[in-house]
């Protein structure tokens, strides 16, 4: 039987000046933290999305996904600081402290548009959204998670529900 742990969110959001769209999920998985980076799981597909989305060849390396992101006007982020969770089970996080969301939407004034990365990081976002005044959270838009879990959305559909960030990238 797996352990519940603690995790904490200390991987800095990628972001700069340039983000139009705030991408979160909500809290890294163990290979992600492992790899300090988000989305960094073999099997999660949101990097397989994204490059397809922008029409460029797949690449697992974290410079390459970065430099991906930055040039589209990408941020990436998570809803929660830290949480107490079994695995990498979203249905099992307990005991969760938000992100500054509201505060970092404040310091980067160019994003134009949230999205989540699932159900459960919507969830939280608008459990969150509900304790500060920022309308932007309000109106994320909830995409299909890209986790290894969700295996009954092919990647072709994925891209698809995905394809909106378009609209507000560079």
């Amino acid at each position: 039987m797996q352990q519940r742990y603690a995790t904490h969110g200390d991987v800095p959001p990628l972001i700069d000046e340039n983000s139009r769209v705030l991408m979160l999920g909500s809290m890294l998985s163990p290979k992600s933290q492992e790899a300090r980076f988000y989305y960094a799981h073999p099997q999660n597909r949101f990097w397989r999305v994204m490059f397809s989305l922008f029409d460029e060849p797949y690449s697992a390396d974290t410079n390459d996904r970065i430099s991906l992101a930055r040039r589209h006007g990408i941020a990436l982020w998570d809803v929660l600081e830290s949480c107490t969770i079994l695995g990498a089970s979203d249905a099992s996080i307990l005991d969760v402290k938000y992100n500054d969301i509201a505060g970092l939407l404040a310091e980067y004034p160019n994003i134009k548009k949230v999205f989540t990365t699932g159900g459960k990081a919507h969830e939280l976002l608008l459990r969150y959204a509900k304790t500060v005044d920022c309308p932007t959270l309000t109106q994320a838009v909830r995409l299909p998670s890209t986790s290894p879990l969700n295996c009954a959305t092919s990647l072709e559909k994925l891209i698809d529900a995905y394809s909106v960030i378009k609209d507000y990238t560079l």
